[in-house]
């Protein structure tokens, strides 16, 4: 028997790409699941093609307001919650001397402040024993060209991990985070990344190939499960050894 069976999680982000795969694998593994998303209708296509026990709520990880509604919501709907994945993120490059203070908020307000709260905010509900697992990106360490503020967010959000790890350590809440590599979700149209550029980047990633939302599911999973009850404060780089290829090391 799975050790996720019954348990409630609650993905941010979760209409879509690495988020519903993640929901997907719950569900799969016999927990219950709730996913948040900025679109009511994204939100209401992905619970019905996830089936039941899928749930959905709309809330912007940059609105404070929503996360405060959402904690509300989840602890009127089922109390307590056992894993918290904060997936939603936003991916936007632009070269270091054209960064307006408008995009500088808008990677912050939801990389960062708006996972920062959301897991404050979630804190009280979180189960003890529980997990919290954070979803950065490469970027937090690799130095990308383009990427001057949307790496600051990420890094902030992985020392966030470490430090969480810590202090939530005397309730046995684990906190790990996860960097992916290249993964191939509709994200990589949203920043623009052209098809040639994307295959460059499958064939120069050791293993051959671009990450599957999947992959990264798999992790989460693994994370928020019994078996992975000794590991907390660490950082995954699931991106088929993209990290040590000299093209972004």
């Amino acid at each position: 028997m799975s050790s996720l069976k019954d348990k409630i999680v609650v993905i941010t982000g979760g209409n879509s790409g690495i988020g519903y795969a993640t929901a997907k694998s719950f569900l799969a593994k016999g927990a219950k699941v709730l996913i948040t998303g900025r679109n009511p209708a994204a939100i209401q296509d992905a619970v019905h093609s996830l089936g039941h026990p899928a749930e959905g709520f709309k809330a912007d990880q940059a609105d404070l307001g929503d996360a405060k509604r959402l904690a509300e919501y989840v602890q009127g709907r089922f109390g307590k919650i056992d894993a918290l994945f904060i997936n939603a993120g936003v991916a936007k490059l632009a070269p270091f001397e054209t960064v307006t203070p408008g995009l500088y908020d808008e990677l912050m307000n939801v990389n960062f402040k708006g996972a920062f709260f959301t897991i404050q905010a979630l804190l009280p509900i979180l189960n003890d024993g529980g997990s919290i697992t954070l979803l950065s990106a490469l970027n937090a360490y690799a130095g990308s060209v383009n990427a001057t503020a949307l790496s600051a967010s990420k890094a902030a959000l992985n020392s966030l991990g470490r430090t969480l790890s810590r202090e939530l350590s005397g309730r046995k809440i684990r906190v790990n985070v996860v960097n992916p590599g290249i993964i191939d979700t509709p994200l990589l149209e949203k920043v623009g990344l052209p098809d040639v550029f994307k295959t460059h980047l499958g064939n120069v990633t050791p293993i051959g190939r671009l990450g599957k939302a999947e992959d990264i599911a798999n992790m989460v999973t693994f994370l928020a499960s019994d078996e992975a009850s000794f590991i907390t404060g660490a950082e995954y780089n699931v991106d088929g050894g993209l990290m040590v290829h000299p093209l972004i090391a």
